[in-house]
């Protein structure tokens, strides 16, 4: 039993702020919350916060871990004016020159940044053509030992190498999903990290692919993972050899339900949004990513019943993304204030929670023990009211102090329980050979 005492809980949704209360972990869950807990359990350790913020765990919704060693990039990239030429030119390259040591390092290092910046956990989504089968346990590997909760999954596609490269993706789908579940059940590790069935986005599927996809969450129970309507050329494709809008022609094939998770959806019709506001899918915004990539602005965030926010690979950090997504939104003409974006932000713990079967989000009694720890003295009335401003004008990932995962602290007082500067030198020499790679392709 552990007792974190004289915190001031912050709950996101609804916003609500209670001072000096004290917080009982017991397991992975919470058990108890209110004052002067540690005479109800007087064996407990106590940890003092003297005033910190704790908060339900900060999730990042959309995630590119193989991305982690393109930092600073040093390959020979030709020029990329337009969001296809950027795909072809870096980032399918990049996914081509990947094998199990650098995926390691760039998922493990992604891993630990997450956690620094005060995510407890991350939905992943991920490409590695030339290491298909066992890509998605050596990214595992990576969250279990930085002690990170999330999900993942391998992104199908026919881009390089048409029905075999499909076959492939699907099998290591269904391969790390049934992996999860014998794992389970047999208790070998701690349940940290989910399947996803992913794919990379409708116009590298054929229906051939999505016949599979639609196999593949039916023996497996998961939700699809895929990016769709991230440009305008995505729509235009699906209009052209299809006929179809993008969503509706997942539909047809099944792949939309509540575990769904559709990245980007900037031009998703009146139609594709009916459909998975009916189905009561996700849809996850990335307004960092749409910027750097120059693909447009989502103007029909208020359209959607469950919005959730993620970084499409540029870091983890999600307090700044929702200050980015908030501000794009203004900038772009929206009316929605902070507080969409505090619900935005909160409504990764529901994806959780539907995946896992478990509690997630709320500071309160039976909940499972995410939780992220923070510095903050505002210069300004603390309440459930201005929350939302406190995190949209105010409150970042500086703050992070401690980061609690399963009831497990993995980031206490700004430091993480191993030395993890031989990691960063292992992923720096991994990064150059990459890059090699990259170069040679």
């Amino acid at each position: 039993m552990l007792i974190l005492k004289n915190a001031t809980i912050t709950e996101f949704e609804p916003a609500g702020i209670r001072e000096g209360v004290d917080i009982a972990i017991e397991g992975d869950k919470i058990a108890a919350v209110g004052n002067g807990l540690h005479s109800r359990y007087p064996g407990a350790e106590v940890k003092e916060m003297n005033g910190k913020l704790v908060m339900p765990g900060i999730v990042c919704s959309h995630n590119h871990f193989y991305s982690g060693l393109s930092r600073g990039i040093m390959a020979n990239i030709a020029p990329s004016p337009d969001f296809i030429s950027t795909l072809k030119n870096l980032w399918w390259r990049l996914d081509r020159a990947l094998d199990e040591e650098s995926l390691y390092y760039s998922g493990l290092i992604c891993s630990l940044e997450a956690i620094k910046s005060g995510c407890t956990s991350v939905i992943d989504h991920h490409a590695s053509p030339n290491y298909i089968a066992g890509s998605l346990k050596t990214l595992r590997d990576g969250f279990l030992k930085a002690g990170l909760r999330g999900m993942t999954c391998y992104e199908t596609t026919d881009r390089n190498g048409g029905l075999k490269e499909l076959e492939a993706g699907v099998e290591e789908n269904i391969a790390f999903a049934e992996l999860i579940d014998s794992e389970r059940k047999s208790g070998k590790s701690r349940y940290l990290v989910e399947a996803h069935i992913g794919a990379h986005a409708p116009f590298t599927v054929a229906d051939e692919g999505l016949k599979m996809l639609r196999e593949a969450i039916k023996k497996t129970g998961r939700g699809l993972h895929i990016h769709a309507a991230e440009d305008s050329y995505d729509v235009s494709f699906s209009h052209d050899k299809y006929g179809k809008d993008l969503l509706i022609r997942l539909g047809e094939f099944d792949l939309i339900d509540e575990k769904t998770l559709i990245a980007h959806g900037l031009y998703l019709s009146s139609a594709d949004i009916e459909l998975l506001n009916k189905k009561d899918g996700f849809l996850v915004h990335n307004a960092r990513s749409n910027m750097n990539n120059h693909v447009g602005y989502n103007h029909r965030l208020g359209d959607y019943n469950n919005v959730v926010l993620g970084t499409d690979g540029i870091g983890s950090d999600m307090l700044e993304e929702m200050k980015f997504a908030f501000f794009k939104h203004r900038d772009a003409g929206g009316a929605m204030w902070p507080d969409s974006f505090t619900r935005f932000l909160w409504n990764g713990n529901r994806l959780l929670a539907r995946n896992f079967g478990k509690q997630f989000g709320r500071v309160e009694t039976g909940y499972q023990a995410d939780l992220t720890i923070c510095d903050y003295t505002p210069p300004t009335p603390f309440v459930g009211d201005n929350l939302p401003g406190h995190l949209a004008f105010g409150l970042g990932s500086n703050s992070v102090n401690s980061v609690m995962v399963d009831g497990v602290m993995v980031y206490e007082n700004r430091q993480f329980p191993f030395d993890i500067e031989p990691l960063f030198a292992e992923a720096r020499k991994a990064a150059k050979k990459m890059w090699a790679r990259m170069d040679a392709l």
